[in-house]
Parts: C-alpha cells; sequence; structure tokens
C-alpha cells in the first residue's frame, strides 16, 4: 500500500474516533466507511439545511446572513463560509475544488465576493480561480499555491479512500487538480474590510501555515480561526509548520476570547464556544512540556487526544527529550 494511502487511512481512524458519541454503536467496518457512517456530524442538527445544498455541498445558515459551506462527503470535511454584509460579500477559503462552489455562492448573494483563504494548503484554495477578486497573505507560501497544485497528493483527495460518495460532474481522480489563481491584491495582519454594515478585521496568525489568517467581527464577537482550531485533530504535521510560531498566534487568539460569542472554524462543525481557544492552548503547553503520551499515528507523525480536540504531529517538531509514547 503506498504510504500516502496508507497514512490517510490512519488519519481517518483518528478522525473516526473523533466523530464518535458516547453511545454511537461500534461496528466492524473499514475506517473509510466507519468515517462515513457518522457524516454529516450531529453538530448540523441545530442548523437548518439551505436550498442552495447540492449533492457536494451543505449550505448551514449559522448565523445571520453568515453561511457554511461544508463537503460533507471527502475526508477533509473542509467548511468554507460566506459572509454577507448589505455592500458585498466574503468567502473565507473556497474548499477542495472538487465542485462549483462558485454556483453555491450565486445563489446565496447577488453582492460582489471578495476571496480570503484562512490558509494556502490545497483544501482552501481549490475555487479561488473561479473568483476575480482574490486577497492574499504577502508570503513565499502563497505565492507557491498561487501557482496550483497538480501532483499525487492532489489526486489523492479525490480518490475512493478519501471519498464517501462519488465524484460530482464526472471528475477522476487522474483529473484533478488544484488550478492556479490570480490574487488581485494583498492582505496584512490589522486591515479591515467593510462589507457594509459589517467589519471584519485580519489577524495574521502564522504557525499552522506562515499565511495562516483569522477573521474578526467585533460586533458580533465572531471569530473564523480556520485550521488554528477546529474540533478534531489539529494537523500540526506539514512542511511549512512552525511551533512555535503556532503557540503565539494561539495566544492572540486566547487573548480575544473574552470579547468572543462564537468560533467557526473551517473542519469539522460549523460553530464552536469560544472557550475551546484557551482549552486549546492549555493542551498545546502539555504536549510540548512532554506531560502528554503520544500515540503512535504512523511512521513519522504522532497524535495526543483531548476529547473534542487533539493534535496530529510530525515528530521531528516536538521536543526530542521530552516526547513520550
Amino acid at each position: 500500500m503506498p504510504n500516502r494511502v496508507r497514512n490517510l487511512l490512519l488519519a481517518l481512524a483518528i478522525l473516526t474516533s473523533a466523530c464518535a458519541s458516547d453511545n454511537a454503536p461500534r461496528q466492524e467496518t473499514s475506517e473509510l466507511a466507519e468515517f462515513c457512517r457518522k457524516l454529516p456530524r450531529p453538530a448540523y442538527a441545530q442548523f437548518e439545511k439551505h436550498l442552495a445544498s447540492n449533492d457536494w455541498f451543505e449550505v448551514y445558515e449559522v448565523a445571520a446572513d453568515t453561511y457554511a459551506i461544508y463537503e460533507p462527503f471527502q475526508w477533509q470535511e473542509v467548511i468554507s463560509y460566506l459572509i454577507v454584509g448589505a455592500d458585498r460579500a466574503l468567502l473565507f477559503d473556497t474548499g477542495n475544488g472538487i465542485a462549483d462552489i462558485r454556483a453555491v455562492v450565486d445563489q446565496l448573494t447577488a453582492r460582489p465576493v471578495t476571496v480570503l483563504n484562512s490558509h494556502s494548503h490545497i483544501d482552501h484554495i481549490g475555487g479561488n480561480y473561479q473568483f476575480d477578486d482574490i486577497r492574499v497573505m504577502d508570503t513565499a507560501f502563497t505565492r507557491l499555491r498561487s501557482r496550483g497544485v497538480d501532483d499525487d497528493s492532489v489526486r489523492l483527495e479525490a480518490s475512493p479512500v478519501a471519498l464517501c460518495k462519488p465524484l460530482p460532474n464526472g471528475l477522476t481522480a487522474e483529473d484533478h487538480v488544484i488550478r492556479a489563481f490570480s490574487p488581485t491584491g494583498t492582505i496584512a495582519d490589522g486591515d479591515q474590510l467593510d462589507l457594509g454594515g459589517r467589519m471584519l478585521e485580519v489577524i495574521a496568525i502564522p504557525g499552522h501555515t506562515e499565511d495562516s489568517m483569522a477573521l474578526l467581527e467585533r460586533a458580533t464577537g465572531f471569530l473564523w480561526t480556520g485550521d488554528s482550531y477546529y474540533a478534531g485533530p489539529i494537523w500540526l504535521f506539514a512542511d511549512e509548520t512552525d511551533m512555535q510560531r503556532y503557540r503565539a498566534s494561539l495566544e492572540r487568539l486566547v487573548a480575544l476570547a473574552p470579547g468572543l460569542t462564537a468560533l467557526f472554524p473551517a473542519h469539522n462543525t460549523p460553530r464552536e464556544p469560544p472557550s475551546q481557544l484557551t482549552e486549546v492552548l492549555q493542551a498545546f503547553d502539555q504536549v510540548m512540556a512532554g506531560e502528554m503520551a503520544a500515540e503512535p499515528a504512523w511512521d513519522d507523525a504522532v497524535s495526543f487526544d483531548f476529547g473534542s480536540f487533539g493534535f496530529l504531529v510530525r515528530r521531528d517538531l516536538l521536543p526530542k527529550a521530552e516526547m513520550q509514547e
């Protein structure tokens, strides 16, 4: 079995554990079948599915004029967010690029749309090419990813081992690529975007990647966290991950928590309580202090489970003298 496929199956096993409820029956199934059986997650039951939903995307209004565009049939469970103001709309991430996210956005708003990406990993920039106004962080990683990605890691994301249903519109794994896109401007920490009655502030939170950002709406206490926090194993695994910067960014988000009312993460569940940020920072410090035993994930990764979230970490990013198993 190729290493990438094996690692994906092991990741699915970790995610299946994170999806499970205390009284969910255990079945002798493959990791993928068990994972798919639990989707969409119970958290979506509190929201009404919007008519803009289709065979690939499920759309939920998670707050007034705020839409979670969820991809539940692919193992990443990516959530992109459309935030609509009186004059403009902002799309925070564009998903895997497997299906037509622009068609969904056009059903939700007729206002001009600006795209920002929580970061430039492939599962968050896949639909960028469909939009005319894309603002990006001015980093080397962002510039590299804007050229598109066409390799085995992208094709794996559209392969049967990563899917809970067939691909839409005749797409095949062999055809799936992340298309190049042309940024129309840059965005930086502290910049504000006025959507008309809604003001969003960019918070630079490098660590998961160098171009990671959060969005803050101070008037409502809403914070969009990207991949720096979500309910599930938080991936701190890529070559571009920087653990020290990630901790500093968590600390910055925790400082915002007293003024927050809701978190909107980029994977798994669409709305979480702000108290989770403090718990994540405390848990991260326990991991880095060697106070938590690591569970093997695959050859070069270990996982740490804290119940409603966890960390999936590349071994060489942990303090060598303190890592336990």
